[in-house]
């Protein structure tokens, strides 16, 4: 047959033109092709010469931004074009196959208008990046005339009575009307755009996000066929194999998507509730929030419900392709009927649906696009939960900042609560947000399935339908049972992490006094708890597992079996295949209905929790600081910190504040200039009414020194707080004075940059209120010592060097890594107290502020250093500059230096006046003062030493550095990726590195589990896979044979009326039925069993291995020498105990078994349709490739974005609960715009990585889905071909294509699973790093039955030879030290820093490696002992005191062995006994973490008791008396003195006095001995290290 444009039929002339020339069909055609060559003939020229100069084109935003009015419009139409020519060339090949010769203009118009609808699009978009608006000119020329040709043809069309019945005549239409809305498109573009016919066009300007290079997220700018696809995503996926994504690459947010945006939207939202008329009514959260993102959340849900209406076609196609290949294996298709027009054949439309092919691509499109609409649905979700979630964050910082403080002390909100809110309410809001379109798209999923079943079978669909709905409420059951077990695990783990937390904290301590063990058990018990819940978690997730794999089995066998009862046959395949597939459908939604529905419930407890958090105490408007205020406008600042952009609605309070302040300001008589702050009739409480501070009548004199002194606990610290309006005020008020003009100017030429940024007009204003506050107990922010210091105040270096050198912190600098710009706090290198508060001060005094307040700066550093600071620091640098310095001390000595002193005593003021004032006016108290100053004079002047405190510490950061080195020169176990081998090829092993999957971990995980379960596990997955295969397998062999007798009436209008041909011929398939239905229900009953097994073993697998690795972990950690928790830093231990062991419990068994199962379905799928049809597999290999490669890419990405999600939320969540613990310093600088800032950009960040991780997950399923669909094509397609040539019958055609549907189901699972246990797997390869830790050696060569009982009872002690080193790579501490102590000496060490008193003090308990020599106490070697022997007998009192949380009772004797006298006796000794007989509950008495609920001076008193209570008869005291006020002290000393009359006490000195009258001194010199006698034999040798001592500081 030869080919030509109108076809050669023999009596026919196509080219005769007698009737007119537009009624020859093949001239109508013809004039169709005309627009489609003008296009392509304009467009293709243009093309080439703008992509031969791309490389012309700017910047990467440069293409994504600008889009013409209608973007969207314009490619959803054109979509829908292609669609309709795809259509129109299928029906014309349909319709040439039916003539003689062929008639190319039945098809060839229609393949031309693709091609040119094709270019159309792409053209557009190449003009849209370039901004060339003219040149659609041409393409609106040709939608008109593409409109014209086409109605032309229409029009002849109705003329001869073409009508809707014939399927050309609908295209035809349908192309008619696509035309004409493209056409109104353009026409809209040039109204808007001006380009053309217009004078002036319109001028466009990018959008400011795309201004500014750092936005890298496009996914708002891109065009529309990128958004779908996440096709921009691409240079970042591909990039990540050769480089790993940083924060850099992902950039900033679109200022669409910001917290700050978001924030003000919520916020206005919420504070618009707030009405006049009951201002009490606390506004509703919901509400807020639907005002604020429901737009979105609508948008997301209509997406959702075309997926799901979408999702239907697959079932339908399905039953249709499999019914007509039966139809047409039988030989019934009906016989084609011809009708012509223009002497052409016209093609019915109700012949379309019946054609095999057209489904198989119709089913095709409809997977693509129900899988398009279902990703979009997911990411604008995800999207909005985000804003929220950022939204959120913001209001809750906001009000931390206004929280009362005594809400915070008196532990309303705790720390933990805050970082609840932050960690876990606003996520669980965020979670209820992406799956909030299910709750309303479930029920319409459900009701539409149970429709179609009731039309494919009939009643016994509903039957079946009905198991699934009966069992739904099993789920939800199920679910909330899942909730209220993870609820209890939950509760319990955070109490296994406190106590670990504790012990860790207090290692040293522990294994001093031998205690490990107890402490030990008390979290192996909480952990046993820990476990039962989990074990019960295990359990209802497998059974969760278990209904959602058996459910559909169990409604298939009803349905099957109960169809066979009804209608006395089995269904036809395209009937059963169809309610398979429907049946898969319907699961989904019910599956997740539950999950969905506690997420809800979960999302109301948030909801409530966050409006009660919102609706909590704020700090007294009366109390801010309620003098007079300088300028009015700082009336805005009564809130701190609100800056000009958030306050742009300010509520009515701000404003009468304002109003009322400049009238106060009248009445202020004038005498009070010189007083910087005054207090007058003050009654301040924290809160439980009880006033803690009553009768304050003070005043603080401007530019001079004030000191505020008097004993433990009598309110110090409280009255800076009630000054700086921290306290609640009863009574009395507190007033500010305002600065002299002048000075204002002066002093705000050094902030006026943070003035502006703060937005007040005032210069000065600034500063006013900001008072540099160092607090007692030292609160750092986690960032460089430097940005600690400079604490948000431009850096000045001259300043700055004079700062550090007062503080004398330029020998601690220089021992750190990277020396002012190495990383402190939380997550950053561990300093010592004393360095923490040095730091603090120093802040304080490098602030420029007028007013000082410092809180016992002196408490935690050694007298060398507190004479420098004061000299150097407060006396010289703050007074020099006048600053009015306000001072907490103990150190009564300089009470000399001070202008103007307050004595407290019990809460009240005691006196306050000068020192001369006090002297001539209180005699006793200045005696009492004389007598104690005299006491520390001498220490003062004989003390060389206590500067050893400091240098200790240094000593500390410098071992633990070096070591830190060393050990990372040993081993990089920690550096996640790097323990493989180094390659000398660098970039390939990374890239390799990157992609493979840990096998080696996933090993020792199972392993771990045991190897019983593995084998359980492995085999029973494999067997339910094998019979869930089996029963399909069964389904369509049962069908078919029963159904190979199908009549059908012509044109297929009896679609459902299979009649089967067993009346005519009995006993064809009648005795075959039973033995099919039976096998059927015996394979439904094992597959049913077999899910329950492998559900249940899986998640035990992952239990056993959970306790295994957790209890060796344990095990490792407290047992390990000392040496190791000085190397590793506490945070690191501590992940592996909360998130890595979190990981390892319920993570893992659930991604394990998920990724198990969809890999199986896969596999068994693919398997299946190979099997069926051969030519699958032609498909196959390239599909593999892609996916290989997807999966590759996909991996790597999501690793590195996984990673960024997780490293930038830590920070985030550190910013909320440092800001929490500090935010009474925030408050005092007044610095909270800042932290705000700092708030916003680090939740920015955490969104931006969370956003590009969702956005690549979108990425990775757009892909899969899109490769699914391929599937399902290659498989309808294959099996079409085959069956043509006679291969598979329609049953198994059914099975391969209801399998093919799964495919699409689970391939991405496959990849996300895999991204993620290869995630969780690291926690594992974690956890295993710390498992190869040495123990230290418990054993000892002994038996601890062969030591005394009453061993050590003199307490004597020979030291020979003794060398000792902390770690065998180190240098020895201890050099051949020989000494002699006889029983009862009380012995002195002293020596400068790192001369080895320490480690001396450390050898006796064995704590560190005594390489050489011994120490013999009361005839026995230490180190043959058991440890737990030698240290449970003898006591120590530590520099730092450590309290544990439980009762008095229990930190003083956790063992239980003494009755209460003896710790009475104790607490007498220690001076405790009536503090606590005031508190509730005596000696049990409740001690809160840290003991923070005691002042440090008690702490240390309370160490001291413990020591008294272990009668043991020798006691080390290392320099346990920093923190105690003289007055204690000396009655301490007396104390040990006579309690220990008859016992060893080796003390270490830090302060030379302490030492004067003990029987024998031992003065030390770089690890060895240097003098060795009594102090006063050593004090007449004039030349002696000890006398010169004393004498430099006599």
């Amino acid at each position: 047959m030869g080919l030509s444009f109108c076809g050669n039929d023999e009596n026919v002339s196509g080219y005769s033109v007698d009737d007119g020339m537009l009624n020859n069909g093949c001239f109508v055609d013809a004039l169709n092709l005309v627009p489609h060559v003008f296009l392509l003939f304009i467009t293709f020229p243009i093309l080439f010469i703008g992509w031969g100069s791309q490389s012309s084109k700017v910047q990467i935003h440069h293409n994504t931004w600008l889009h013409f009015p209608g973007h969207n419009l314009r490619w959803i139409l054109t979509f829908l074009l292609l669609f309709v020519h795809v259509c129109e060339f299928a029906e014309g090949l349909v319709s040439n196959k039916m003539m003689d010769t062929n008639h190319l203009h039945l098809f060839m118009p229609a393949f031309m208008g693709f091609v040119a609808a094709t270019t159309s699009v792409v053209y557009y978009h190449n003009i849209e990046t370039s901004n060339f608006p003219k040149l659609l000119l041409v393409l609106f020329i040709y939608w008109v005339l593409a409109f014209i040709t086409k109605s032309i043809k229409l029009w002849k069309f109705a003329e001869y009575h073409v009508g809707p019945q014939q399927l050309r005549f609908c295209i035809t239409a349908l192309l008619v009307i696509l035309y004409g809305l493209l056409m109104a498109v353009e026409v809209n573009v040039i109204r808007i755009r001006k380009y053309v016919f217009f004078a002036n066009p319109q001028k466009v300007k990018p959008p400011e996000d795309l201004q500014d290079l750092g936005v890298r997220f496009l996914q708002p700018f891109v065009n529309l066929l990128s958004k779908a696809t996440y096709w921009w995503m691409n240079p970042l996926i591909m990039g990540a194999h050769k480089r790993p994504i940083e924060l850099k690459k992902i950039g900033k947010l679109p200022i669409a998507m910001r917290a700050l945006t978001n924030y003000l939207r919520l916020k206005d939202a919420y504070e618009d509730q707030k009405s006049a008329e009951n201002p009490d009514r606390a506004p509703s959260i919901w509400r807020s929030m639907y005002r604020a993102f429901g737009r979105p959340i609508l948008l997301s849900s209509t997406f959702r419900y075309l997926a799901d209406l979408l999702g239907f076609a697959g079932p339908l196609c399905i039953s249709g392709i499999v019914r007509n290949l039966m139809l047409e294996e039988g030989g019934a298709a009906p016989a084609k009927i011809r009708e012509t027009y223009f002497d052409v054949h016209f093609m019915l439309s109700t012949e379309l649906l019946q054609n095999t092919s057209v489904l198989a691509v119709l089913l095709f499109l409809a997977l693509v696009l129900q899988r398009t609409f279902l990703q979009a649905s997911y990411y604008v979700t995800i999207e909005t939960g985000i804003n929220v979630r950022g939204a959120l964050l913001a209001m809750i910082y906001n009000k931390i900042l206004h929280l009362s403080t005594s809400n915070m002390s008196m532990g309303e909100m705790t720390l933990g609560q805050i970082n609840n809110l932050v960690a876990i309410e606003t996520n669980q809001l965020m979670w209820f947000l992406f799956l909030c379109p299910n709750l309303w798209a479930m029920p319409v999923q459900i009701v539409m399935g149970v429709i179609l079943l009731y039309y494919l079978l009939g009643w016994s669909a509903m039957i079946g339908a009905s198991v699934i709905v009966l069992l739904a409420p099993v789920q939800y059951l199920i679910a909330t049972k899942l909730a209220d077990t993870q609820k209890s695990t939950l509760e319990h783990s955070t109490d296994r992490l406190k106590k670990t937390t504790e012990i860790l904290k207090g290692i040293k301590l522990l294994k001093l006094y031998a205690w490990e063990n107890i402490f030990c058990g008390s979290v192996e018990e909480t952990r046993g708890k820990e476990l039962k819940s989990l074990k019960t978690f295990a359990f209802y997730t497998s059974m969760s597992i278990f209904m959602n794999a058996a459910i559909p089995i169990a409604a298939v066998l009803v349905t099957f079996v109960v169809h066979h009862i009804i209608n006395k046959r089995c269904p036809s395949p395209s009937e059963a295949f169809a309610a398979l597939a429907l049946f898969n459908i319907l699961v989904t939604p019910l599956f997740l209905l539950s999950t969905v529905v506690r997420f809800a419930v979960k999302a109301l407890v948030s909801v409530q929790k966050l409006g009660e958090f919102l609706q909590s105490d704020e700090i007294g408007d009366d109390s801010w600081r309620n003098g007079e205020m300088a300028v009015p406008s700082e009336g805005a600042k009564k809130h701190p910190g609100v800056t000009k952009a958030i306050n742009r609605k300010q509520p009515l309070r701000y404003q009468m504040d304002n109003y009322e302040q400049p009238s106060r300001r009248q009445m202020r008589p004038s005498e009070t200039e010189d007083v910087a702050v005054k207090v007058s009739n003050g009654c301040f409480t924290w809160g439980s009414n009880l006033s803690t501070l009553s009768d304050i009548n003070i005043r603080i004199p401007t530019g001079q020194l004030t000191m505020i002194v008097g004993q433990v606990g009598c309110g110090k610290s409280s009255l800076l707080l009630a000054m700086l309006g921290e306290m609640q005020t009863i009574s009395g008020r507190v007033h500010w004075s305002k600065l002299p003009d002048s000075e204002t100017l002066h002093q705000g030429t050094f902030s006026c940059s943070e003035a502006e940024e703060e937005g007040h007009d005032h210069v000065g204003s600034k500063n006013r209120y900001s008072v540099a506050y160092a607090t007692q107990k030292s609160w750092l922010l986690n960032a460089t010592v430097e940005e600690n210091i400079t604490f948000g105040s431009p850096f000045n270096k001259q300043r700055y060097k004079a700062v550090i050198d007062a503080c004398s912190l330029q020998l601690d600098i220089d021992l750190l890594p990277f020396g002012d710009q190495t990383e402190i706090g939380e997550r950053g290198i561990n300093l010592s107290g004393g360095q923490r508060q040095r730091i603090c001060v120093a802040r304080a005094l490098y602030q420029n502020t007028n007013i000082v307040f410092l809180d016992d700066p002196f408490s935690a550093l050694d007298i060398h250093l507190s004479d420098h600071l004061l000299q150097e620091g407060i006396l010289k640098f703050l007074q020099d500059d006048k600053r009015t310095v306000v001072l907490v001390t103990h150190k009564l000595q300089y009470l000399i230096h001070a202008d103007w002193i307050i004595a407290m005593k019990g809460g009240s003021v005691l006196r306050e006046g000068t020192l001369k004032d006090i002297q001539t006016h209180d005699v006793e108290l200045y005696d009492h003062w004389k007598t104690l100053m005299n006491r520390q004079d001498q220490e003062l002047e004989k003390d060389i030493e206590q500067d050893s405190q400091t240098t200790m510490e240094r000593k500390t950061l410098r071992r633990a550095f070096y070591s830190r080195e060393a050990k990372n020169q040993v081993d990089d176990e920690d550096e996640e990726e790097e323990e493989e081998e180094e390659d000398d090829d660098n970039f390939s092993t990374t890239t390799s590195r990157r992609s493979k999957v840990p096998w080696k971990v996933c090993w020792c995980y199972m392993s771990s589990g045991g190897f019983f379960m593995v084998f359980l596990m492995v085999s029973s997955k494999l067997l339910k896979h094998s019979v869930i295969v089996a029963i399909d397998y069964w389904l369509a062999i049962w069908t078919s044979k029963s159904n190979q007798s199908v009549v059908e009436g012509p044109n297929g209008t009896c679609q459902f009326q299979v009649l089967s041909r067993n009346a005519t011929f009995p006993g064809s398939s009648d005795s075959e039925d039973p033995i099919y239905l039976t096998v059927f229900i015996v394979l439904c009953a094992a597959g049913i069993t077999l899910c329950l097994i492998t559900s249940l073993t899986v998640e035990f697998l992952g239990l056993s291995a959970a306790t295994n690795l957790h209890d060796n972990l344990l095990n490792k950690i407290i047992h390990a020498p000392l040496r190791f928790f000085d190397i590793t830093p506490l945070g690191q231990i501590l992940n592996r105990f909360s998130a890595d062991t979190n990981i390892i419990d319920q993570h893992i068994p659930p991604t394990l078994e998920s990724l198990t199962r969809s890999t199986l379905l896969c596999l068994s799928a693919i398997g299946v349709i190979s099997s069926i049809t051969r030519y699958f597999l032609i498909a196959l290999v390239p599909l593999a490739v892609a996916f290989y490669f997807i999966q590759k890419y996909f991996r790597v990405a999501s690793k590195d974005l996984q990673d960024l999600d997780d490293s930038t939320q830590l920070p985030l969540l550190c910013h909320f609960s440092e800001t929490a613990e500090g935010l009474t310093t925030i408050r005092a600088f007044r610095h909270e715009a800042r932290f705000k800032q700092r708030m916003l950009e680090l939740t920015d960040t955490n969104n931006t990585a969370y956003l590009f991780l969702s956005a690549a997950n979108r990425w990775l399923e757009v892909r899969t889905d899109y490769l699914g669909a391929v599937i399902v094509l290659a498989a309808a397609g294959a099996s079409i071909w085959g069956s043509r040539c006679g291969q598979p019958s329609g049953g198994l055609v059914g099975l391969a294509l209801t399998y093919a549907l799964t495919v699409t189901n689970y391939l991405n699972w496959v990849v996300r699973n895999l991204a993620d246990l290869e995630v969780q797997m690291a926690a594992v390869k974690k956890v295993n790093s710390f498992l190869g830790t040495e123990s230290e050696n418990y054993e000892g060569s002994m038996d601890s039955s062969q030591v005394p009982e009453n061993w050590p009872h003199d307490g004597e002690i020979k030291i020979q030879d003794l060398c000792v080193r902390y770690d065998p790579m180190l240098k020895p501490v201890l050099k051949h030290v020989n000494a002699y102590v006889q029983p009862g000496q009380k012995v002195g060490i002293c020596g400068r820093t790192g001369s080895g008193k320490s480690s001396l003090s450390l050898a006796f308990f064995n704590m560190v490696d005594i390489f050489e020599g011994k120490i013999v106490i009361d005839g026995i070697d230490i180190c043959k002992l058991p440890l737990q022997t030698l240290r449970s007998r003898l006591s120590i009192i530590l520099q730092d005191p450590v309290l544990f949380s439980g009762s008095i009772r229990f930190n003083l004797d956790p063992e239980q062995t003494c009755n209460d006298e003896r710790l009475w006796e104790a607490l007498e000794i220690a001076q405790l006994k009536n503090m606590v007989k005031a508190l509730p509950g005596g000696l049990d008495a409740v001690v809160t973490e840290g003991g923070e609920n005691f002042s440090v001076g008690q702490r240390q008193l309370f160490c001291l008791a413990r020591a008294f209570v272990r009668k043991s008869s020798i006691l080390i005291m290392d320099e346990a008396t920093a923190s105690i006020d003289m007055a204690t002290e000396n009655i301490l000393q007396k104390v040990v003195m006579t309690a220990f009359a008859d016992r060893t006490v080796v003390t270490i000195a830090h302060r030379v006095h302490t030492i004067l009258t003990a029987d024998l001194v031992i003065v030390m010199k770089r690890g060895n001995i240097l003098e060795y006698d009594k102090p006063e034999t050593l004090l007449e040798q004039e030349d002696g290290m000890f006398a010169s001592f004393v004498k430099a500081d006599m």
